[in-house]
C-alpha cells in the first residue's frame, strides 16, 4: 500500500536580483531553505516589464554543478566560451552540466513582453564535478507529455512515470525526476517516488491541496515552494482552479558542500582553486 508524502515545510522565497539586475524570486538558496541535497537553487523570474529582465545575465562562469533552465514564456539566448550558443523557447529546457568549468551568459531575445521561467542548479558528486562541460538542449516539441483520466497532464523533462513517459534528458547523476505538472480544477497527478529522494513542489498558478504530517490539510499556494517527506508517492491536487506546478525529486549526494558564488565544491580550497583557474583563463 503506497504512503502518500506530506507537506513538510513551504516559503514564499525571496526577492532578489541577479545578473545585470534581473528580478527574479530565489524560492531555494535563501536564508529559510539554504539547499535541499541535491538540489542547490531556484529561481522563478516572471514580468512583462522590460526593465525588470532585459540585461539579463552577461558573461559568468560556473564550476562543479548543473543548471537547468525551463521557459513559459519569453525566449533566452544563451553562449558560452566553448563555441555553444543557442535559444531557450517557451517550453523548451536547458540542462547544462557546468562539471570542470565554462563561462556562459544567458540574454533576453526581446525587447518587450512576458519572460518567464524556472532555474534549477543541480549539485554534482565528487567524482563528476571536474568531467568537460557538456548540454543536453530540447526544444517544447521534444518534451513529451503524460496525460491521466484524472484532469491532469505533466510534460517530463527527465526521469520516467510510471505510465512509461520518459523525459529526453538522460544520464544525470542525481538520477532527478523534472516535470511541468498542469491540473484542471480539483485535478490530480499521483506518481510513486523512491523513499530515498528529495522532493519539491513549486507552485507556478493556482493551489494544490496536500496533508501535513498530522493529516490536516493544507495548501500550497502560487509562487510557494513546498517539501514533501515521509512516504513513496508523490500526489498532487488542484484546489477550485487549474493549477500548474514544478514536480522536482532528486537523489541526495551527501558529500560536503563548500559553495563560494558560482562554484560549487567539497572543499574552500577546491572553491579557492576554482576562483584561480577561472582568473587564468583555464575554464
Amino acid at each position: 500500500m503506497s504512503q502518500i508524502r506530506t507537506l513538510a515545510f513551504r516559503t514564499k522565497g525571496i526577492a532578489t536580483s541577479d545578473g545585470a539586475g534581473v528580478k527574479i524570486r530565489r524560492l531555494l538558496g535563501h536564508r529559510e531553505l539554504q539547499m535541499l541535497d541535491p538540489f542547490l537553487m531556484l529561481d522563478h523570474f516572471h514580468s512583462d516589464n522590460p526593465g525588470d529582465y532585459i540585461a539579463g545575465f552577461p558573461p559568468h562562469p560556473h564550476r562543479g554543478f548543473e543548471t537547468v533552465t525551463y521557459m513559459f514564456a519569453g525566449r533566452l539566448r544563451h553562449k558560452d566560451n566553448k563555441g555553444h550558443e543557442g535559444v531557450i523557447e517557451p517550453g523548451g529546457v536547458q540542462w547544462m552540466t557546468a562539471a570542470g568549468g565554462i563561462e556562459h551568459s544567458e540574454m533576453p531575445e526581446q525587447e518587450d513582453g512576458l519572460m518567464s521561467g524556472f532555474q534549477l542548479w543541480i549539485n554534482l558528486p565528487r567524482e563528476k564535478k571536474m568531467e568537460p562541460a557538456r548540454y543536453q538542449e530540447f526544444d517544447p516539441g521534444r518534451i513529451p507529455e503524460d496525460v491521466r483520466n484524472t484532469g491532469a497532464k505533466a510534460r517530463i523533462v527527465t526521469g520516467k512515470t510510471s505510465t512509461g513517459v520518459e523525459g529526453p534528458v538522460r544520464d544525470v547523476a542525481t538520477d532527478p525526476f523534472y516535470a511541468d505538472v498542469r491540473l484542471e480544477a480539483g485535478g490530480v497527478y499521483e506518481e510513486p517516488v523512491d523513499p530515498a529522494k528529495t522532493v519539491m513542489i513549486a507552485v507556478r498558478d493556482g493551489s494544490l491541496n496536500f496533508r501535513d504530517a498530522d493529516g490536516k490539510a493544507v495548501t500550497l499556494s502560487a509562487g510557494e515552494l513546498g517539501v514533501l517527506m515521509g512516504g513513496d508517492t508523490v500526489r498532487l491536487e488542484a484546489g477550485s482552479k487549474a493549477a500548474t506546478a514544478l514536480f522536482l525529486a532528486g537523489r541526495p549526494i551527501r558529500e560536503p558542500v563548500a559553495w563560494g558564488g558560482p562554484f560549487v565544491m567539497n572543499t574552500e580550497g577546491e572553491v579557492r582553486q576554482a576562483m584561480l583557474d577561472y582568473q587564468a583563463g583555464r575554464f
